[in-house]
């Protein structure tokens, strides 16, 4: 991240931000005092970014135990007169939804920003979801913007806007622009220097009588995006056919007609304001047009409020030939309203909606890879190396084939999520959200009335535990749920980014804060809690065994620090393989070290059969030596 570029004093210099550097840059541009979130791809980084500029620019940043908290506490700052940002990805906006939808009603005081991440292609996600049907839910402004230019300037300007009309506005970006990179000409912070003093004067309340207010709020939005001209018209004036697009679809859609050679009569309309819709503008703009063509990422969401649009004013506007997602003519290889769009999509919608050939030039994806001779190798999703989780599932695994009642493993959001594939020797039989886990647990282990048997392993994270398990675990203990919660704790929000949880000793702007003590919570609870170490796997599987048929809800956390944190901060062990001992191929366990194992610094040597450490990879950890029958394998401390 280029943070130094972030919390530069240099109105006028044009630097290299991605979009979630530009969020944070817009955000403290606009004189935003109070930062809250909780960490999530693709948007962890700007809470990072604030925290790190605290003392520069007086601000406030924490990452909160749950999204809905982070929320509540930016909404405070807003009462009490404080600007303020609340980051999200589309699964915390689940999270927080009961409250932004009353904070909708009651409005805010100063401006109240939510920037959310949509994940198309579920890069970093376990599911794709389009967050915009939430803030039109919500009854909350969205502005979308292209590049890392339009993300800090519309960042800026959703706080002005926020402020003159009280209510929240979320500024929506995805995956593409989150990461990317591009140039973005700063602004004056000079401004933002001035102490601000905050205090909670006036009643906010959320009652239903503010519905009609709220509904005046939108109509006088969408005649703002007006006024502020919140699009783009890109291409001839008296084109016939026009694409509407959002986001990075905007730049997919120009490239496509630049190759299809169509730039000089369909032209682009980017909306950077996406709900409401600037309704006095659209009927200009679309006079005259007889083909609608819709680019956007993930569900066909301008599509249907365009196509509602049109309909109410069809004798002004006549008939459009509609093209989008709903009736299949802009589609990923996987379908309509599936994945990213790119350029490549966007040439092939283009050119059938268009009745042109596919063009066959060498910057198209599929045409490099048959240059060279076939399609890109499929990289495994695994974990790392060292990884605690890795030992902790061989154990959890091993318990129930011992235990021999069809035992089985309900997962939950993190790292660990990957217990349902291969590197996890697919243990993990479900994963939805965070927390749902334990609730899941609780249900199956309700059901001993209808002849339920089969035991039942719950796995958490750390970070999750604080987030959403604990009032799993109180139902559970209330109405006697017979499980087994098994908490992976490594120390830290190791997914996202390694961002510290309520149970660290340090919070987002690295100041030492009391770190909560999970094993004192979940005795507070008076439900059995024990911990061990999952590199010690034998004593991790005994103790499953012996934890499983106790009644009621029970709890085992497996800690183990991070491989990626601890490789940063002590000397490696060396772990090594004697070739005399090692029977590889012929091993009982058959070659247990690396095939079943699955570490990745673990590998099979092709000519002797035997195994071997990819030194390069291997981060000590040494449960390998735990497993191996013949004693093959040693460790030595320090190296």
């Amino acid at each position: 991240m280029s943070i130094a570029n972030v919390k530069l004093e240099a109105p006028g210099k044009k630097v290299m931000l991605t979009g979630n550097e530009a969020v944070a840059r817009g955000a403290i541009e606009a004189g935003m005092k109070y930062a809250a979130s909780y960490p999530g791809s693709p948007t962890s980084e700007v809470l990072q970014i604030l925290a790190s500029a605290t003392s520069q620019f007086g601000l406030y940043a924490e990452w909160s135990s749950n999204e809905k908290v982070a929320s509540e506490a930016a909404a405070a700052a807003s009462f009490a007169g404080v600007r303020s940002l609340t980051i999200l990805k589309p699964d915390g906006m689940n999270v927080a939804l009961d409250f932004l939808t009353s904070l909708a009603y009651s409005g805010v005081n100063a401006g109240m920003v939510i920037m959310v991440g949509d994940d198309p292609s579920a890069h970093s996600s376990i599911k794709e979801e389009d967050s915009r049907h939430l803030s039109k839910l919500s009854r909350l402004p969205i502005l979308e913007p292209v590049n890392s230019q339009e993300a800090k300037d519309l960042t800026t300007k959703a706080f002005e806007l926020s402020e003159a009309l009280k209510l929240p506005v979320v500024v929506r970006l995805v995956t593409r622009v989150c990461h990317a990179t591009s140039l973005v000409s700063l602004g004056d912070t000079e401004h933002i220097k001035e102490p601000v003093k905050a205090a909670y004067t006036e009643p906010i309340l959320c009652f239903p009588q503010a519905h009609p207010e709220l509904e005046q709020k939108i109509r006088k939005i969408a005649q703002w995006a007006s006024e502020q001209h919140m699009w783009e018209y890109l291409g001839p004036k008296d084109a016939s056919s026009l694409v509407i697009a959002s986001g990075p679809c905007t730049l997919y859609a120009k490239e496509a007609l630049e190759v299809l050679g169509l730039h000089n009569e369909v032209a682009v309309l980017s909306l950077k304001m996406t709900w409401p819709l600037p309704e006095d503008d659209l009927v200009n703009l679309l006079k005259d047009k007889k083909e609608i063509i819709f680019a956007e990422e993930i569900d066909p969401f301008i599509e249907e409020n365009i196509t509602s649009f049109a309909a109410y004013h069809a004798e002004d506007l006549g008939v459009f030939k509609f093209y989008g997602k709903r009736n299949g003519y802009i589609k990923s290889p996987l379908g309509a309203g599936i994945g990213e769009l790119n350029t490549d999509i966007m040439i092939d919608s283009l050119a059938e909606i268009k009745g042109l050939g596919r063009p066959d030039f060498c910057g198209r994806t599929a045409n490099c890879l048959g240059s060279v001779g076939g399609s890109l190798p499929e990289r495994d999703r695994a974990f790392c190396p060292g990884c605690p989780h890795r030992a902790s599932y061989w154990a959890l695994k091993s318990a129930l084939a011992l235990e021999g009642n069809d035992g089985f493993v309900l997962g939950d959001i993190g790292c660990y999520a990957m217990g349902r594939g291969r590197t996890g020797y697919y243990t993990v039989k479900s994963v939805h959200s965070m927390g749902s886990g334990i609730g899941i647990a609780h249900g199956f282990g309700t059901l001993q009335k209808f002849d339920f048997t089969q035991p039942i392993i719950a796995v958490v994270g750390d970070s999750t535990f604080y987030h959403a398990v604990i009032p799993a675990l109180v139902n559970a203990k209330h109405n006697n749920g017979k499980f087994l919660c098994v908490i992976l704790d490594n120390s830290t929000t190791a997914m996202t980014g390694h961002q510290p949880h309520p149970g660290s000793s340090l919070d987002a702007r690295g100041i030492e804060v009391p770190a909560l003590n999970m094993e004192e919570i979940i005795s507070g609870l008076d439900i059995n809690v024990v911990v061990t170490d999952p590199y010690d796997i034998n004593t991790t599987r005994d103790m499953v065994l012996e934890l499983l048929p106790q009644p009621g809800p029970k709890v085992l956390i497996l800690r183990r620090e991070c491989s990626l944190v601890v490789s940063k901060k002590e000397k490696p062990r060396r772990v090594s393989v004697d070739q005399e001992k090692c029977v590889g191929k012929d091993c009982g366990c058959n070659n247990l070290c690396s095939r079943a194992f699955g570490c990745p610094a673990n590998i099979i040597d092709l000519e002797t059969g035997k195994g071997r450490i990819d030194e390069a990879l291997c981060v000590g950890c040494g449960v390998c030596a735990s497993l191996c029958p013949a004693g093959a394998i040693t460790v030595e401390e320090g190296v």
